[in-house]
């Protein structure tokens, strides 16, 4: 299971955000009227699915005993009138055949944060507190 707690305060669209014993901060940019403190969003969302794509990668590599020496995840998210879409493109390095690097870009298509995004999460949102008066 995961945790983690965002909170915005004053600041225009800074969120302080606790992971564990991480903190980071998001932002939107200065062109929406944030103040660029951090990546949006939608960056983190990105920066989620680049992570899990490259640790996954490397742990298949590393039990099947490959030479993957480094592996560097390119994604973007393009939003428009037919739906949004993130693009990712891997780079592995290192003296890997064709059929090991068909085989990392498949697996890159089952890793935990690519099938979450792909199928959906349920989201439950609850609103706790008192109510002001």
């Amino acid at each position: 299971m995961s945790r983690v707690s965002a909170a915005i305060g004053l600041a225009p669209y800074a969120v302080a955000i606790e992971a564990g014993h991480h903190r980071l901060t998001a932002d939107e940019p200065v062109k929406l009227g944030g103040q660029g403190a951090g990546p949006a969003p939608f960056d983190l969302l990105l920066s989620a699915l680049g992570a899990c794509t490259a640790a996954t990668l490397k742990m298949y590599a590393e039990r099947k005993g490959w030479p993957l020496e480094g592996l560097d995840v390119d994604l973007t998210l393009i939003r428009n009138d037919q739906g949004d879409r993130i693009e990712r493109r891997l780079h592995p390095k290192g003296p890997l055949d064709a059929a090991q690097r068909a085989k990392l870009a498949d697996v890159a298509e089952r890793t935990p944060v690519t099938l979450a995004i792909k199928n959906g999460v349920m989201i439950n949102t609850e609103l706790v507190g008192e109510a002001a008066s």
